[in-house]
């Protein structure tokens, strides 16, 4: 039985370890230091507890560390105070470069070092995200076959470390700062009295963000998490010399939402969020 280790079940890395558990891995997560909700996550999912991340890292043969991106290398940190000759899976939103600062952390422990991103929603039975995987082509089937008939597809892309990374923020680039622009535009219009007829045109459109303002505040719930994303983001794009000024702005209209964190609001008190207040600072 292959062992599987997951760094850290939140609501993506829990679901995509649960599918590996359904195809007959045992998945291994430790709770210390987390939170009530990530170990109701763990039970719904059937992972199993371990005592120390030592023990994780010992019994393991692959680990799959899915954070918020701002997390990835501390994360990467800490098992790298273990000794692991396994398989280390990063499949984060994060860029190529930060992609190979970790390469070089967790190869010191002998791993081998696996580029991931997931691109769509948890797995479910209506959801099928996809997880790409780059890197050494001798551990890309092992991870592949966790999730061969599951509701994760896997998807391997050739030339190596930061090839999954740079298409994950190729495309979260454009979906998120669309989605936060949509937001700001919705909320200048709903300024002025004219959201309805901003609706009735972006409806006249094939596809429009501007449309699906009940996405508004799911965009706000979850930019704690993509904030960091975009400046990721931003950093993938100046090493490559492009500008990063949409991704930085992004990451900052999304910081107004901090205080907004995984919490379900309505539409109108999230687009109060995104106005200064009398004193300057965020809403």
């Amino acid at each position: 039985m292959t062992v599987v280790g997951i760094l850290h079940p939140g609501s993506m890395g829990a679901a995509v370890a649960g599918q590996a558990r359904l195809r007959g891995a045992e998945v291994l997560w430790c709770p210390t230091g987390r939170s009530s909700n990530t170990r109701e996550r763990a039970e719904r999912y059937g992972l199993a507890a371990v005592s120390s991340l030592g023990e994780l890292t010992d019994r393991a043969h692959i680990i799959l560390n899915i954070c918020p991106p701002a997390y990835a290398e501390d994360v990467a940190v800490a098992v790298s105070a273990h000794p692991f000759s396994g398989i280390y899976v990063d499949a984060n939103a994060i860029s190529p470069a930060s992609m190979r600062q970790i390469h070089g952390i967790v190869s010191r422990t002998g791993a081998t070092v696996v580029d991931g991103s997931i691109i769509g929603s948890p797995p479910s039975p209506s959801k099928s995200p996809r997880l790409y995987l780059s890197g050494p082509e001798d551990a890309l089937a092992p991870v592949a076959a966790l999730f061969a008939d599951s509701a994760v597809q896997t998807h391997l892309l050739p030339g190596g470390i930061g090839r999954s990374s740079a298409l994950k923020l190729s495309y979260s680039s454009y979906q998120k700062a669309s989605r936060v622009l949509a937001a700001v535009s919705y909320a200048l219009a709903r300024d002025y009295g004219v959201e309805d007829a901003l609706i009735d045109v972006a409806q006249g459109r094939t596809t429009s963000y501007l449309a699906e303002t009940a996405y508004i505040p799911k965009v706000a719930a979850r930019s704690w998490r993509w904030a960091p994303e975009m400046r990721e983001a931003a950093h993938a794009l100046r090493e490559a010399g492009l500008p990063p000024e949409l991704a930085e702005a992004s990451a900052k209209v999304m910081s107004r939402w901090d205080s907004l964190k995984d919490s379900p609001r309505e539409l109108p008190e999230v687009l109060d969020h995104l106005h200064d207040t009398p004193d300057g600072d965020p809403g």
